[in-house]
């Protein structure tokens, strides 16, 4: 897993740094305006450990946590 920051130019994204290879699928944070954000490394190490629960399809649909929100709520 990598983190690369890019910038939207003529409606796609540039990255800077090194290039991504082709084919590649990356996931996009957009940040509001100049806002920013910090982890730590045990946020970080959740992050991307939650990451890896999603890439094995080890999540919830939008449909069925609602679902649950509703049951509770």
């Amino acid at each position: 897993m990598k983190v690369a920051t890019g910038t939207v130019v003529d409606g796609k994204v540039v990255v800077e740094g090194e290039a991504l290879a082709e084919g590649s699928t990356v996931t996009v944070v957009l940040r509001e305006d100049d806002e920013t954000f910090e982890l730590t490394a045990e946020e970080e190490a959740e992050l991307l450990s939650s990451i890896a629960d999603i890439e094995r399809g080890e999540f919830i649909s939008e449909e069925e946590l609602l679902h649950r929100l509703r049951r509770h709520g």
